[in-house]
């Protein structure tokens, strides 16, 4: 499916860092997370941690811009190595992060075609396996595109 009419979406680059990191926090501010202090503080380390990917080609992300060059929606793909396993051929697995559009362009489409950009970028570079985490309000849009609940636990210490 297209995107709407007047709408664009293109690789980002380090150029965009500001925007990235802008999403993530934006993100976690959505989902309830009101420490401004946390909420710096782990946009300073996402910064430095999401360049340094970047700049190595483990970190893909893909912006989605209006007609006026607003930026938007979001989404990127982290690259991370992955063991020998019964599920998936490659030694490396896709991780999906920072899928993010703005209030004013939401119910548009726009996450589900950053996402089916991924996904087909994925296919072409032999990324078998993806996952990702799913915030209640992306919960529908993931099942649709064909991805399953997993047995993912954690513990934090």
């Amino acid at each position: 499916m297209a995107l709407p009419d007047g709408f664009a979406i293109q690789r980002a680059s380090t150029s965009d860092l500001e925007t990235l990191v802008a999403h993530r926090r934006a993100m976690f501010q959505e989902m309830g997370y009101t420490d401004e202090a946390a909420l710096d503080s782990m946009s300073a380390k996402f910064r430095v941690w999401v360049l340094e990917r970047m700049n190595r080609g483990d970190y893909h992300a893909w912006l989605v811009t209006s007609e006026g060059g607003e930026v938007a929606a979001g989404a990127a793909l982290w690259l991370m190595d992955w063991p020998p396993h019964m599920i998936g051929r490659g030694a490396r697995r896709g991780n999906i992060l920072n899928v993010y559009t703005a209030e004013s362009f939401r119910r548009r489409g726009l996450a589900r075609r950053v996402m089916e950009a991924i996904l087909l970028w994925c296919r072409e570079n032999g990324i078998d396996v993806i996952i990702l985490h799913a915030s209640p309000a992306g919960k529908s849009l993931y099942k649709s595109l064909g991805f399953s609940p997993t047995n993912e636990m954690r513990l934090q210490l």
